[in-house]
């Protein structure tokens, strides 16, 4: 995933080597820093041409790392719900979208928390669903609710 350049702590670390590349002339290398980090060609491009001055900020920078991280990651149903919170909590407060991209932090490690609340809250299903579903062994079911789900979210990156 950060196979060359390795995990950024930060939009202004990433700019910092994307704008010395660029002084270098270094296009194959800004290419692979935007792919490393989610940056999309168009907004490559514009910094190429010297139309922005920096490569991202914290926002892209978060959405990037998230939507990298994702693509590693099946996240279908439930866990795409996640995701999706995730990336709108970047758009809506700045301190989320600097927390999800310190390093050290990282969907995977997210979502785990997230497993783990379940695994530790899991409560038999009723035997009338079991039946109505034609689901004849144990059962037992821990997903977080939507709410308890941001919280976690909330706690796994920036904290209590």
């Amino acid at each position: 995933m950060y196979d060359r350049f390795g995990e950024f702590d930060s939009a202004e670390e990433i700019n910092e080597t994307a704008v010395n590349l660029r002084k270098e002339g270094d296009r194959e290398g800004l290419e692979v820093l935007a792919r490393e980090n989610g940056i999309d060609r168009e907004t490559l491009d514009l910094f190429l041409s010297g139309d922005l001055l920096y490569l991202c900020d914290g926002m892209t920078a978060a959405i990037g790392k998230i939507e990298v991280e994702a693509g590693e990651v099946d996240c279908a149903e439930i866990m795409g719900d996640w995701v999706e919170y995730i990336k709108e909590r970047c758009f809506d407060k700045p301190q989320m979208a600097a927390a999800v991209r310190r390093k050290g932090k990282s969907l995977k490690g997210c979502i785990a928390e997230l497993l783990k609340w379940g695994f530790g809250h899991q409560k038999p299903v009723d035997a009338g669903i079991l039946k109505a579903a034609g689901v004849t062994a144990r059962c037992t079911l821990g997903i977080p609710g939507m709410a308890r789900a941001k919280k976690i979210i909330t706690e796994y990156y920036i904290g209590g």
